[in-house]
């Protein structure tokens, strides 16, 4: 049996929630990585990778503000298939309505967040 509408939508939010969290640590990794660079002045090519840092940094930084749309645009999935899930009377199990409620609550945390 495939998985229901709802839980695809779930799975959605899950996994984008997470894509953001992971490009957050990696931008906090980037900016040590170029922190330590410029205090250690006896790196060969020091200029060439703190270029190559800087311009992965900004390239992360880029990349979350569509992530974040993702998110919202799959958050207003999620919503919609929960209320159709109601009005219509199909009875999802407990567990993926569960699931959904608290992928929602992440979603919305996430985007609280100030990145």
């Amino acid at each position: 049996m495939p998985p229901s509408k709802l839980a695809v939508a779930t799975s959605s939010v899950t996994r984008l929630v997470k894509e953001e969290a992971s490009y957050h640590k990696e931008m906090e990794q980037q900016e040590k990585r170029i922190k330590k660079l410029e205090e250690d002045k006896n790196v060969e090519n020091a200029e060439y990778l703190l270029k190559q840092e800087r311009q992965a940094l900004e390239e992360t930084k880029k990349v979350i503000p569509s992530v974040r749309e993702k998110i919202q645009g799959a958050l207003e999935k999620l919503e919609d298939e929960l209320e159709s899930n109601k009005e219509d009377g199909d009875d999802a199990p407990t567990g993926e309505v569960t699931k959904a409620k608290e992928a929602i609550a992440e979603g919305k945390k996430a985007l609280r967040e100030v990145s």
